[in-house]
């Protein structure tokens, strides 16, 4: 009637309210519990109040992309003395530090251990010591170093060796009001910016050297820590290092 082809008429979908309230519910709870399909969701929908059908949630799964893995990975938790969960993030410089231990060897056969430690929130390594053996009385010792040049975090990471839960390191620390934080057994994600420097110094860095003396494994290591520090752009950063060196203008520029 109004000479117009009928494939040019289209019907303006409107969004339904229902649907537009409940659709961060839906997304809320496929997060919080990953191994939930859509009809179980729907059911904690209802359990909350919620009046709406399978159909509705399955839409709205489907909008989001949501879907159940096919493997869902293990997660641990970090739990306090009164048995609440934590995962405690750096905020600030000297807030949370964390340390690990690499293993390498030198051409020689004989193995050697370096102790790492990170400050989580600069990004920055601050040690990397280098031994044939490391002891809870060599970890004291090299925080006794760092605490007095970089002052005494509020937390510090770690696994669960014996070199870091020992009782006498324990108890120096809590003098020193620092709270250790240990990660759950087997969940290395939760030491996830040591366990990224430790793997970034493995690829880039020690499986592209053979060491024939101690001294040189404790030199060059040194050296490729401050290159890490001052130099390689870090991609949580902006592309920048943790702490890139200052240039110092000449005294001759300044006496111009």
């Amino acid at each position: 009637m109004l000479n117009q082809p009928r494939t040019t008429q289209r019907y303006e979908a409107r969004p339904d309210p229902l649907t537009e309230k409940v659709r961060p519910e839906v997304i809320a709870l496929a997060k919080k519990y990953g191994r939930y399909g859509y009809r179980t969701i729907t059911s904690m929908l209802n359990n909350q109040g919620w009046e709406v059908g399978k159909d509705r949630v399955f839409t709205i799964w489907k909008q989001e992309g949501l879907k159940v893995p096919s493997k869902q990975p293990k997660r641990g938790r970090l739990w306090l003395a009164d048995g609440s969960c934590i995962r405690k993030r750096p905020e600030y410089k000297n807030h949370v530090w964390s340390y690990d231990f690499v293993s390498d060897q030198t051409d020689d056969g004989r193995k050697f251990k370096i102790l790492n430690v990170i400050d989580e929130h600069s990004r920055e390594c601050l040690l990397s010591l280098v031994k044939r053996r490391i002891n809870s009385q060599d970890v004291i010792l090299a925080l006794v170093d760092l605490f007095l040049q970089r002052g005494v975090p509020k937390h510090i990471r770690s696994d669960n060796g014996p070199e870091f839960v020992a009782k006498k390191l324990v108890s120096w620390l809590d003098k020193l009001e620092v709270k250790p934080l240990f990660i759950h057994p087997g969940s290395p994600w939760e030491n996830g910016y040591c366990e990224s420097f430790n793997g970034k110094m493995r690829n880039q860095f020690l499986d592209g050297e053979i060491f024939y003396s101690l001294v040189e494994a404790q030199v060059l290591i040194e050296r490729w820590r401050r290159h890490y520090n001052t130099v390689r752009p870090h991609s949580s950063l902006g592309g920048r290092p943790p702490v890139p060196e200052t240039i110092t203008p000449k005294l001759e520029l300044l006496a111009m």
